[in-house]
């Protein structure tokens, strides 16, 4: 029994869970980090600290040996601290790096799932995903390690300010909290509008992409300036999202910035007026302005991390929707027993399809003539399990419904090759030939049953002929060509082609035709072709044809015998 593709995933299904997972799986290295980057800012701490010492206990007293025993340790702490910061960062720039790694490998692996995603979102919304929003939850990583640490920086300054002087230690344990908690306030805004912004970005790139890739059909057509404002409008969109977010962490940067300058200046101050009274020494004096200034840094630190983890908790959460995305193609458990299964449609209703019935044979050569586009179209998704009949028993693959199949076990027997063509990045032979599988000879039958001769007689590449993303430098009939190409060389037991020439010439369409005879039904095959069409060319090659009007069969024979049917030629001999 097979397994369901979608039962082994294990992502989270939450925003929150995404970032604890990434958290988790890097707790190890992360407590690496963690220990060195507060050691780091624990030397930060100790500086102004350390150098206090030195005015009280060696400059103030003029004791030489006491001068070298602390300037040996003030150099000692300095090693610490450049240390520190070193391999920390190293570790942390690795956790970053592995985490990002991680999440696009799911998402990549996610886009390439052989079911499909049905999550709605243009390509550049994809490649967006994988892209600024990975980033923000892999920075989110560092940037709670650089808080922890921020914060154990400033409760240790405090306990030291607490020993130094009570006063100064508890206006500093009570001022930070206040500090943040004020800077909080513009927090919520910075998540809201943040997520807005990736969205916004996200489907401009989108756009944009859809706008490059169709740029020959724009042109074709004149509508070059109407894809071009609609670009304009989602990309002003976009900025007005930028400037909003830009605009939340200016009011939140203007408040961390005046607040900490405020309270470190009432900090300085207050240490000060201590001073003048005797009541602390000029070393503790200049310890005390010092790590009021060093308080600058981890305050900062303590009031960006929640906008931070507030922008990451969006991006995680788009990352999280299209994991969890329905499929495509839905995918059952059940395998096939039988290695030579037939095909069958059994009053299938769905959409415009009526009542269609369809018995094919092994070896058949099957034209489906069909009238209305929308019941063509109808049939295509439900062999592609695209969509799914009222019934869905109505449709068996080898006896066994469609539905209950594995996408593995379906795919083994059964493609269907859509009218719209899709070509990947590489070569024309990468296209027609995508795993190497076929022989030198075997390869030029495909391409000269194709008429891809044409295409590659053109290039003096050949065959190693480059093709760039969705065969944007290609005509439609050359696209077209190769997807058919790609068809007859996949030997498949069942293949249904929708519509495969329209876009090729009349000559080129005959050669087509015979083709297909010539790969897949010579004498003696057991291969079966479903051919739904209303080329008279292709459906004189079928060895029996299917006249589907109003969802269901209308007529039945061979082109030949339906061309006296007047609604088989309405139809066909227009």
């Amino acid at each position: 029994m097979l397994s369901s593709p979608r039962a082994v995933e294990a992502h989270p299904r939450t925003a929150n869970r995404l970032i604890v997972r990434a958290v988790r799986r890097a707790r190890w290295p992360l407590l690496g980090f963690l220990v060195l980057l507060t050691s780091w800012q624990l030397s930060e701490a100790m500086v102004p600290v350390l150098i206090g010492v030195i005015i009280d206990r060696a400059v103030a007293t003029g004791d030489v040996d006491a001068l070298l025993l602390w300037g040996g340790a003030l150099v000692a702490l300095f090693a610490v601290l450049s240390c520190s910061y070193r391999f920390g960062a190293r570790i942390g720039w690795g956790i970053i790096q592995r985490e990002m790694h991680q999440l696009r490998l799911e998402i990549a692996s996610r886009e390439l799932d052989p079911s499909g995603v049905r999550s709605g979102l243009l390509p550049g919304e994809t490649l967006s995903l994988a892209t600024s929003d990975v980033e923000l939850v892999g920075y989110t990583i560092r940037s709670v390690a650089y808080a922890v640490a921020a914060a154990v920086a400033v409760v240790v300054s405090a306990v030291v300010l607490l020993r130094t002087d009570v006063v100064i230690g508890l206006v500093v344990l009570c001022g930070v909290p206040l500090v943040l908690l004020v800077v909080q306030v513009v927090t919520p805004a910075i998540a809201r509008r943040s997520r807005d912004q990736q969205a916004s970005i996200a489907h401009t790139a989108g756009v944009a992409t859809d706008l490059v890739r169709g740029l020959r059909g724009l042109k074709g057509i004149g509508a070059e300036d109407v894809a071009s404002e609609r670009y304009r409008v989602e990309s002003d969109r976009a900025r007005a999202a930028g400037i909003r977010t830009a605009n939340s962490y200016g009011v939140m940067a203007g408040l961390t910035t005046g607040l900490t300058g405020l309270f470190l200046a009432l900090v300085a101050l207050l240490a000060g007026v201590r001073a003048v009274e005797g009541d602390i020494t000029i070393g503790q004096l200049i310890a005390i302005v010092g790590l009021a200034q060093f308080l600058a840094e981890p305050i900062h630190i303590l009031g960006h991390i929640s906008a931070e983890v507030a922008a990451a908790y969006a991006s995680a959460g788009r990352i999280v929707t299209y994991l969890h995305a329905p499929p495509l193609v839905p995918s059952g458990d059940r395998s096939l027993e039988d290695t030579d299964p037939a095909l069958h449609l059994r009053d299938v209703r769905v959409d415009s399809l009526d009542g269609l019935t369809v018995e094919s044979r092994a070896g058949e050569l099957l034209g489906l003539a069909v009238a209305d586009p929308s019941d063509a179209a109808a049939l295509v998704a439900v062999l592609a399990e695209g969509r799914r009949p009222d019934s869905p028993e109505s449709v068996r693959l080898g006896g066994v419904p469609l539905h209950e199949l594995h996408a593995d076990a379906r795919r083994s027997v059964l493609v269907v090759a859509p009218h719209h063509v899709d070509l990947f990045e590489g070569t024309v032979r990468t296209n027609v030939d995508p795993e190497q599988t076929l022989a030198d000879d075997e390869l030029a039958a495909v391409v000269a049953a194709s008429a891809v001769a044409d295409v590659l007689d053109l290039h003096p590449d050949g065959l190693d002929r480059a093709v760039s993303p969705d065969g944007a430098t290609y005509s439609g009939g050359q696209r077209q060509r190769i997807a058919y190409a790609r068809a007859l060389a996949s030997s498949i037991p069942i293949l249904v082609l929708h519509d495969p020439t329209t876009a090729v010439d009349a000559v080129t369409e005959h050669r087509m035709a015979h083709g297909l005879r010539e790969t897949r039904h010579r004498e003696g095959s057991r291969l079966t072709t479903w051919l739904v069409t209303s080329s008279p060319t292709l459906l004189a090659q079928a060895d029996r044809v299917l006249l589907v009007r109003h969802g269901r069969v209308v007529a039945e024979g061979r082109h030949s015998d339906l061309t006296g049917h007047d609604e088989y030629r309405e139809l066909v001999l227009r």
